[in-house]
């Protein structure tokens, strides 16, 4: 897992080399994802548990504790954790510095809604696979999964590495079902379609 953790370290680093001045890391917005946002006014309730993967600068996990959700956010970056926190030190977000392949065991099936945004794609192919069995395995039973992804355009020189229908079909399995699958024409220097797809656990 060497070249693993040379990734994780380089968002550290990027983070920190840019800790004042955000707009300099590409894939931090400074607001909510929009495909999630529209997600959660889609009427429906929502509480429970919630988990962040790669939460960045905290801003999906402030709109989902605004939505009711009790939630945690997650990122192999303390320094995003820090403005994370700061940014939204009057929320109940829990944000907690780990990796999501050495996740902790108290995490495993723990979460009624996890989230997952562009950080799949933002690992090499290698770890594709690996880094999808992790996210499902912290989905409580009839718990819900919202990914994410920008769709692979036939240019896979990287990074980020997008997704393949291939590759995000992996979601689906004998615990998943997928419940709603939407392409979303995004126009962007990575590809013009995104995935947004919502799973259930059994």
């Amino acid at each position: 897992m060497k070249e693993h953790n040379k990734v994780s370290e380089s968002f550290e680093e990027m983070y920190k080399k840019h800790e004042n001045n955000h707009e300099n890391i590409p894939w931090a917005r400074k607001d909510v994802n929009p495909l999630l946002q529209t997600y959660l006014e889609n009427g429906e309730v929502h509480s429970g548990k919630a988990l962040v993967i790669g939460c960045g600068l905290g801003d999906d996990a402030y709109a989902l504790d605004n939505a009711g959700y009790d939630v945690v956010a997650i990122d192999v970056s303390q320094t995003a954790l820090d403005v994370a926190q700061k940014r939204f030190a009057d929320s109940n977000i829990f944000f907690d510095k780990q990796d999501i392949f050495h996740i902790p065991q108290k995490y495993h099936e723990n979460f009624d809604f996890v989230f997952e945004a562009l950080t799949i794609q933002s690992l090499p192919l290698e770890f594709r696979e690996k880094m999808i069995n992790a996210v499902v395995n912290t989905v409580a039973r009839e718990g819900k999964l919202l990914v994410v992804a920008h769709q692979h355009n036939g240019n896979n020189d990287g990074p980020p590495w997008p997704l393949t229908h291939e590759e995000i079909s992996l979601f689906k399995r004998d615990t998943m079902r997928e419940l709603s699958f939407e392409l979303i024409e995004e126009t962007s220097h990575i590809s013009q379609v995104k995935f947004r797809a919502l799973y259930i656990k059994s």
